[in-house]
């Protein structure tokens, strides 16, 4: 079986067309983006942004006055990314390659302040990118390190459906199967845990699960 990292290198090219995204996934996108909230000029962080999926639904909450910083450990999906702000027009998009998971906030905040952005971004978004990883407790910790204090974090992620969905686990079991993830990791639960003014929220089923919230002084 292709390891992650090469799955996505290998099918970046094909990935908004293979990954479901309108019939299922953007939904999630839609929801946890307008819960951050964020103003015209704020910087919002989205890691594991892939082909910038979230691109249009952000630039309409920061507009071209404010900055994405898209991070992705794979080239080939970055490249994606880029190709996609070109065609927009977005010239307020930085990208940057580099595992969330070993990644240096000191040298991650200078290739933004090089790139023109700021070191700590107003907005964390993270969606369907934690459960990829193996230890996202280690991501998440260096990612709220390039929050600024204050800043507004959102995880959307998946598990099983609940309720009247649960006959439909099995499909959200392979689909997160195909796509590397890990059903059961849970992730937005760091945000309960390490946020105040926590808001939830789930569709589909309850397969997605949005949380945000806004960054302690002692996260």
């Amino acid at each position: 079986m292709i390891p992650i990292a090469g799955k996505y290198s290998t099918f970046a090219q094909f990935y908004d067309v293979m990954s479901g995204e309108y019939p299922v996934y953007r939904a999630g996108r839609e929801i946890g983006i307008q819960k951050l909230r964020q103003p015209s000029g704020a910087q919002v962080l989205d890691v594991g942004c892939g082909t910038g999926l979230n691109f249009s639904l952000l630039q309409r909450q920061i507009t071209p006055d404010g900055i994405i910083v898209g991070i992705d450990r794979s080239p080939e999906m970055l490249e994606q990314a880029r190709r996609r702000a070109e065609r927009n027009g977005w010239t307020n998009v930085i990208l940057i390659q580099a595992d969330a998971t070993e990644l240096s906030p000191t040298d991650i905040g200078s290739r933004i302040t090089t790139q023109g952005g700021r070191s700590q971004s107003d907005a964390v978004l993270a969606t369907y990118a934690l459960s990829l990883m193996k230890d996202w407790e280690t991501a998440w910790a260096n990612i709220v390190s390039l929050a600024a204090p204050g800043a507004s974090l959102c995880v959307v992620d998946m598990q099983k459906p609940v309720g009247l969905a649960t006959a439909l686990t099995p499909l959200a079991r392979a689909a997160c199967w195909l796509g590397g993830s890990d059903i059961d990791a849970h992730p937005w639960t760091a945000v309960e845990r390490d946020c105040v003014d926590v808001m939830a929220a789930s569709t589909r089923g309850g397969h997605l699960q949005i949380r945000s919230g806004t960054r302690t002084t002692d996260t």
